[in-house]
């Protein structure tokens, strides 16, 4: 899953303020590697966990995506700065297009592409599956990813769909961000495996190069059970979607939001 989005995988000058309380290292719930069913996506109550099955009726399901942590209306389109300690410098191009996925699962989803490229040249490229439920979740159904070197393809490495080979859908956001609330982002054994918790709703303030937001803001922790010393902060504005993704794991990567445009 990409945020640059590339699971959001490094978003990035300087925040010049972000309020961290203690609460952010705490951890969260551990996932479930069970074989339960979540039977429905109707509420916000049951998400799911681990590698357990979901059975989704493709009825409750729409491409209108309107979570306002996480608006994704044709047209919308961020920019990030991603940069790490090592000096690594790219640019992340998050696109909601108006291009649908009839997804194996049979939801039909909306096409999100994220290009990141270094100095001007595209090193991945992929098209991110979304749909929402009727409670207002956020579901991630999968990715095609295209991986480039020198401005050619190398791979398709990383991608998977909901239906196809035991993936499972997972949750990009919960309905109704609380604190303690955890839940998987994706699952496909062996290849994508991440999960998420709420920190915090309210307590954050963050800027980043496309402004300073003080109000309502989301900060989630997000974990990859295949690479455990990975650890990510994320930072989300109402109407607005992600803001800010720190690693705090390896070459500290980060990612921050430089222009965000409304489609139209």
């Amino acid at each position: 899953m990409s945020y640059s989005i590339r699971k959001y995988s490094t978003l990035a000058t300087a925040v010049a303020t972000i309020a961290v309380g203690s609460a952010a290292v705490a951890a969260f719930g551990g996932a479930t590697s069970g074989t339960s069913t979540v039977a429905s996506a109707s509420s916000s109550a049951r998400l799911p966990q681990g590698s357990e099955r979901v059975t989704l009726n493709p009825a409750d399901f729409s491409i209108k995506i309107d979570n306002p942590y996480w608006p994704m209306k044709p047209g919308n389109r961020w920019v990030y700065r991603e940069t790490n300690t090592e000096g690594s410098k790219e640019k992340a191009v998050v696109q909601v297009t108006d291009q649908t996925k009839r997804i194996a699962n049979g939801i039909t989803a909306r096409v999100i592409r994220d290009t990141v490229s270094e100095r001007g040249v595209p090193s991945e490229i992929t098209d991110d599956w979304y749909a929402q439920d009727k409670a207002g979740n956020i579901w991630y159904l999968g990715e095609y990813v295209t991986n480039l070197k020198n401005g050619k393809v190398t791979d398709h490495a990383g991608s998977f769909e909901a239906g196809v080979d035991g993936a499972e859908a997972g949750i990009a956001m919960p309905a109704k961000p609380r604190p303690g609330m955890s839940y998987r982002q994706e699952y496909y054994k062996g290849t994508a495996e991440d999960k998420a918790g709420v920190i915090s709703v309210g307590k954050e303030r963050v800027e980043v190069p496309f402004g300073y937001f003080s109000k309502r803001i989301l900060m989630t922790r997000d974990l990859e059970p295949l690479e455990p010393r990975v650890q990510e902060l994320k930072f989300y504005a109402p109407g607005v979607g992600p803001l800010l993704s720190v690693h705090l794991d390896g070459d500290g990567g980060r990612a921050e939001l430089v222009k965000f445009t409304r489609g139209k």
